[in-house]
């Protein structure tokens, strides 16, 4: 392998995800900002340095409004099997079933989703909380959720939060702390 695979191992794919981005005539700020990664990553990723996660490709996809065979081919250039296809093949047998490792989440309530950890991102733009679960020893967590919201909205949830823990920690006590919720605990 010579040095130029080594030191840019994914120029394949940043340039198809810079040509997209100039296609559609916005800059990798407003790019950066709509997918809810630092300007700098997206400028790392287009020069092919760095792989995307597939939570980033896929947001990628998603802001482009990518078609199903060019998303195909970003995927099989960033070196991720092709979800696309694996998805919708009505030829998947029962051996290829066995061989995955089986995973079974218990939902105690089906409108709720429980998560295992949170990854917080803070930039320009807001603030990004990733809800992860872990999916099985060999592979890392799975995000299940991604909400984001503006600095001053971060700023309400945090104090909503400090509050319901307060009250659940002090039951008797009906004290409404400083950036609570309005209404008086029952």
């Amino acid at each position: 392998m010579n040095d130029a695979n080594t030191s840019i191992p994914y120029k394949q794919l940043g340039g198809m995800l810079r040509r997209l981005r100039e296609q559609h005539l916005e800059s990798t700020a407003e790019v950066s900002g709509a997918v809810e990664i630092e300007e700098n990553d997206l400028s790392h990723i287009e020069s092919g340095k760095v792989r995307p996660s597939q939570d980033i490709l896929l947001l990628l996809i998603s802001h482009f409004g990518i078609e199903e065979d060019r998303a195909a081919e970003l995927w099989h250039l960033a070196g991720y099997e092709n979800r696309l296809e694996e998805d919708s093949d009505p030829t998947r047998g029962e051996a290829d079933f066995k061989q995955r490792p089986q995973q079974m989440m218990v939902m105690i309530d089906p409108r709720i989703m429980y998560s295992d950890s949170v990854e917080v991102t803070a930039n320009q733009q807001g603030v990004v909380m990733s809800f992860s679960q872990i999916a099985g020893q060999e592979t890392g967590p799975l995000t299940i959720s991604r909400i984001g919201m503006s600095h001053d909205q971060a700023k309400a949830v945090m104090g909503v939060l400090h509050q319901v823990l307060y009250n659940r920690e002090n039951p008797g006590n009906t004290r409404r702390l400083e950036g609570g919720p309005e209404k008086d605990p029952k």
